[in-house]
């Protein structure tokens, strides 16, 4: 096995083009912010975006805690990869990350500066002052349970052929799949969210669903993940009932995800009251004139 360094001060936009550094040498794996990082996967470790500190994240990022470091190095172990790309802010980063994950010393470096134009440097350099976002070189599928709680945001980037003579090979045009975080550490990073105001969004968001009549309550466990969502609910007698609790369902799912940016983990829709439909007032009326027979 052997290690490439890719080094670059923060903010220079290393994580956004790790995947592209990591195909351009043939790279198993990407080690970026405490995270081990296969193709589109996240394999293991704990992301440097989700301390509470800035000097938490250098740790993490440092696999400083034992079990941070054991975690990932057991998944190296058993994937045997031929080689890993290690993302930092100087040699000496990468090179106390290879020797916290018992792996060889950088072979070959990379400095940012050397495979990405000044202008893309600059342009990375102005998103992270002015908006405080990261980019994890990860697909927002596999981000988002390990960000539940922080405003992410899924980019979608196209990387036109390389012609630097730096690089052992020259890329064909690619779509690079990652994600957009504020991290914990920033100051508009974390939000909160009372479960009364989560409660309030699925009163409004399941409102107009045919077939229900209105929801009873709800109750929301919180973890580490994300949520898993509990609402009883009353239903209208005449409707197919699968149906109306499957469109309830996606709609919470779709919704509470899209409004909060919280990772939604389950939504259980437990029906507890079944009513008769309303019967229209005029029509009601129509009824009541009607002879008795």
């Amino acid at each position: 096995m052997h290690t490439i360094a890719f080094i670059g001060s923060s903010g220079t936009g290393k994580s956004h083009h790790a995947i592209v550094i990591a195909q351009e040498y043939n790279t198993d794996m990407i080690i970026d912010d405490g995270l081990l990082i296969q193709g589109s996967r996240i394999l293991a470790g704990t992301s440097a975006k989700q301390a509470p500190t800035k000097v938490g994240a250098i740790k993490t990022a440092l696999f400083t805690e034992d079990d941070h470091a054991a975690e990932v190095k057991n998944k190296i172990r058993e994937c045997q990869p031929s080689s890993i790309l290690i993302l930092g802010t100087s040699l000496s980063m990468t090179e106390k990350i290879a020797a916290r994950l018992d792996l060889p010393q950088p072979g070959v470096i990379i400095h940012i500066e050397d495979v990405v134009a000044p202008e893309s440097i600059s342009k990375a350099k102005f998103i992270r002052e002015k908006y405080g976002t990261h980019v994890v070189p990860a697909p927002t599928v596999e981000v988002k349970r390990r960000f539940s709680g922080n405003f992410f945001n899924p980019i979608r980037t196209l990387f036109h052929k390389n012609t630097s003579d730096h690089l052992p090979s020259a890329s064909k045009h690619m779509w690079v799949e990652q994600t957009q975080v504020r991290p914990t550490f920033s100051s508009m990073g974390k939000f909160y969210i009372a479960n009364n105001v989560i409660i309030d969004i699925i009163k409004h968001i399941t409102a107009d669903v045919t077939g229900l009549d209105r929801v009873v309550k709800s109750s929301i466990e919180n973890s580490d993940l994300g949520i898993h969502l509990h609402i009883y609910v009353s239903l209208i007698y005449g409707y197919v009932l699968p149906d109306v609790m499957t469109r309830l369902q996606q709609i919470t799912q779709e919704k509470i995800d899209e409004i909060t940016s919280l990772n939604v983990l389950s939504v259980n829709i437990h029906a507890v009251k079944l009513v008769l439909p309303k019967i229209n007032p005029d029509l009601k009326d129509s009824l009541k004139s009607l002879p008795s027979v």
